[in-house]
């Protein structure tokens, strides 16, 4: 078994439970407690011990690890009184298995799931202000789809759950009959963006949910009706007035940002950088917290365009510039580079960019900062100037992650994983590398000074539910409308 091998393999072939009880049959059969019995016992729980460690909640997903892993743990417990030696291994054991919820059938019917809010979905404050936790695949949510007049019907799904599963549900709702497939107005899933480009899903593709855009909507319908198929009306109506972000203070933002991101950051396992770049679309199942956290970081840069483009008062548009350059230098304070390149990124979209009359008014102070800022961000040899400035950063810290994942796929597609039928072992241990650099920065708890008032709360659920526009396309319009000759 490799490190990223994935659990259900490595469990299929039982190589824990092999090497183990085949030890256990050699001791028994000579009788003795021999160095060599001991020895290959304390390889296989060296061996288990990485795994549990490596996998931890990943392990919840597969029902044979549980299993295998029970098996093995009351083997190894058994062994404790009758070699010294292992007890120190064993009482780590101990520990990690009491840690990892694993995923056991019993005869007993098991206790409802809570069903979990995703990212966006249901824009309720009670679940907004809730800590974040990480996604797994058998988790339950719940999940709007769509039909072509833009009524909707609500289906509970599990979030690893196929075209095919949610399909299902939704003719159910619809009262279709049970075979649709053979039905000449079978319904098909259609992913929408609010730009109006349409994706087919295909009926074997699974956990969807976590790969929607920003504004991105499941729609079902015949596939006689999918060319009439137009996304909702833009979430954002554009009215005169001051926006939530006019009213909090940058500080208390930024820190919010901060600490949102973190709680996303440490959802992710280190492993879904590796599943992301090496299996692609076939890890979806396992990269749900990684996606989100990405499309978490789109988010922010389209709310910094969309927050400056909504304001049309020139005024007030100077001061939302400074406000945006205020929070991304206390992000950068704070260490949160994820937020920092976002809210640098959003003010350098195009449609932000042109405003010069706007940027001209912008004083100087302020356009030095985001300047350096600009260079910080510049992809120019390869990031140079950010890496130097995250070098010197101790954690915790929240990366750039995209830059991540892109350090990744140069080094997986650059290289060859088997050369001449044997392992690549520079590649893996280049990627090992990259992973433990995750696990460093994460390494130490994040902490910060945050008021607990009505004010913060209200705070906390305005950057936790940013309402935006991803419509490149509406936010030139909205900037034409603010400086139609602005070069």
């Amino acid at each position: 078994m490799t490190l990223f091998s994935p659990t259900p393999s490595s469990c299929q072939q039982k190589s824990f439970y092999k090497s183990y009880t085949s030890s256990v049959s050699f001791v028994q059969s000579r009788n003795v407690e021999g160095p060599e019995g001991l020895g290959r016992k304390q390889a296989c729980l060296a061996l288990l011990l990485h795994f549990l460690d490596t996998y931890q909640g990943l392990l919840q997903e597969e029902e044979g690890a549980g299993h295998i892993i029970k098996e093995l743990y009351l083997l190894i417990m058994k062994d404790e009184s009758l070699y010294q030696d292992l007890r120190e291994d064993t009482l780590r054991l101990h520990q990690l298995v009491e840690t990892v919820e694993l995923k056991i059938p019993e005869e007993s019917q098991p206790p409802s799931k809570q069903v979990k809010p995703l990212f966006r979905h249901f824009r309720r404050i009670d679940s907004c202000l809730q800590t974040r936790v990480a996604f797994r695949g058998s988790d339950e949510i719940f999940c709007r789809v769509y039909m072509p007049d833009h009524s909707y019907v609500t289906i509970r799904s599990r979030l690893s759950a196929s075209v095919q599963d949610i399909l299902g549900s939704v003719t159910e709702k619809l009262q279709y009959s049970e075979e649709p497939a053979e039905r000449e107005d079978a319904l098909i899933l259609v992913a929408v963006a609010s730009s109006g480009e349409k994706v087919l899903l295909q009926p074997t593709e699974d956990c969807v949910f976590t790969t929607l855009g920003i504004n991105s909507h499941l729609f079902a319908c015949t596939r006689d009706s999918y060319e009439a198929l137009v996304p909702l009306p833009e979430e954002i109506q554009v009215s005169p007035g001051d926006t939530e972000i006019h009213r909090v203070e940058p500080e208390d933002v930024a820190n919010h940002l901060t600490a949102f991101h973190w709680e996303l950051f440490r959802c992710v396992h280190e492993l879904e950088f590796v599943d992301y770049v090496f299996h692609g679309e076939r890890g979806r199942r396992e990269t749900a917290n990684l996606e989100l956290l990405l499309q978490r970081c789109s988010e922010v840069t389209h709310w910094v365009a969309t927050e400056v483009l909504l304001c049309e008062a020139p005024g007030k548009r100077v001061q939302l510039l400074k406000k945006f350059i205020k929070i991304a230098a206390i992000c950068k304070q704070n260490q949160d580079l994820l937020s920092f390149y976002a809210v640098v990124m959003g003010l350098d979209n195009a449609a932000v960019s042109r405003l010069r009359l706007t940027w001209e008014k912008l004083p100087g102070k302020f356009k030095n900062l985001f300047r350096k800022f600009e260079s910080l961000t510049d992809p120019c040899r390869n990031h140079k100037s950010y890496r130097e400035v995250i070098s010197k950063m101790k954690p915790p810290l929240i990366p750039f992650v995209p830059l991540i994942l892109k350090d990744l796929t140069f080094l997986h597609e650059g290289s060859k994983t088997l050369v001449d039928g044997l392992v690549n072992i520079e590649k893996l241990h280049s990627v090992a590398e990259k992973v433990r650099t995750i696990r460093k920065y994460r390494s130490r708890p994040l902490c910060l000074d945050m008021e607990a008032s009505p004010h913060h709360l209200q705070t906390k659920a305005y950057v936790r539910q940013f309402q935006v526009i991803d419509n490149q396309n509406h936010l030139f319009e909205l900037s034409y409308k603010l400086e139609a000759n602005s070069q």
